[in-house]
């Protein structure tokens, strides 16, 4: 175990300190220039690299030198990322962790080491939020309800859906499901909910999908499928079993999501703006450790990406 973690502790040093030396310099804000560890699930998930590449654009606009500690879906590796920050000293970190609970006991000792805890994306549970000084985030929950509204109004005689969750247990999946049912009316019907084994997989979304065709085939009128990655392999399924016609639903509003929308196969992508996120991570980051204060809940707002909304919104590049 020894062994083990010290593999892990050198592993992510490389990692950070690599990170590092990628971003710009950083503009000084009065006396100092401000250290944050950003400490997320994996640089393989897109949403993750393309907020880590955020980060460092828009880091030395705030006086911040940033370095990455990526998990990998290890939570393991996260708390040591998190530890190695409070050992360097870091004044800041943005925390967006594979598992919510496994980092716990890591921000509470970030907490009694001074260290400014931002949650990136993801939210702790409301008996933890005094571990955190700031949420930002999306509100996914509110996502979710958006969603099932707009399904409500497409299908006012009511309709059938199946669910293709990602990463079980995940604070984002959650509130998306929730949200969802929280929206539907009550004549929109479930019939059948699975989530991807090892999280956020298309491969797998395609084979959960091609499971749900063989058990339900034509009663499939919606799919509420919780990334747009994953509703690209929801849609190779339904393409392969001829059926074109069916309602699918994604979230994130990544380039994938878009370019869907506009060729017709997915009907709704609800899209988060990582961009503004990052932004707001640092700018509260930088206003606390200035002595200032900041709303300790940050909520970006979400884009109803559609075929006739999808002009009005800055295409994605993640």
């Amino acid at each position: 175990m020894k062994k083990f973690l010290a593999t892990v502790l050198t592993a992510i040093m490389v990692v950070g300190l690599f990170a590092g030396c990628q971003a710009d310099a950083p503009a000084e804000t009065g006396d100092r220039v401000f250290r944050a560890g950003f400490i997320t699930q994996a640089m393989s998930n897109e949403s993750q690299a393309f907020s880590w590449r955020e980060f460092q654009r828009l880091a030395p606009e705030f006086g911040f030198e940033m370095q990455v500690f990526a998990g990998e879906n290890e939570p393991m590796v996260e708390v040591a990322g998190i530890e190695q920050c409070i050992a360097l000293g870091f004044d800041a970190i943005f925390v967006n962790p594979s598992s919510i609970e496994s980092v716990i006991p890591a921000l509470m000792q970030a907490k009694e080491a001074g260290l400014i805890v931002g949650m990136f994306s993801s939210e702790l549970p409301p008996e933890f939020h005094h571990l955190r000084d700031f949420f930002v985030g999306s509100d996914d929950f509110l996502g979710g309800v958006q969603a099932g509204e707009f399904v409500s109004e497409h299908f006012p005689d009511g309709a059938n859906f199946v669910e293709v969750g990602g990463q079980a247990g995940h604070d984002a999946q959650i509130k998306r499901r929730d949200g969802f049912r929280a929206g539907i009316a009550d004549n929109i019907i479930e019939l059948d909910s699975q989530n991807s084994p090892t999280g956020w997989n298309t491969h797998e979304a395609m084979a959960i999908m091609e499971d749900f065709i063989v058990m339900y085939g034509d009663q499939i009128d919606i799919v509420w499928c919780h990334w747009d990655n994953g509703a690209s392999g929801v849609i190779q399924a339904l393409q392969n079993a001829g059926m074109h016609d069916v309602f699918v639903i994604g979230v994130d509003g990544n380039r994938t999501g878009y370019a869907q929308v506009r060729e017709g196969v997915q009907a709704l992508s609800v899209g988060q703006s990582f961009t503004n996120m990052a932004k707001q991570s640092l700018e509260n980051a930088r206003t606390m450790l200035l002595g200032g204060t900041v709303p300790a809940e940050n909520i970006i707002p979400l884009d109803m990406v559609t075929l006739e909304t999808i002009d009005t919104f800055v295409e994605p590049d993640w």
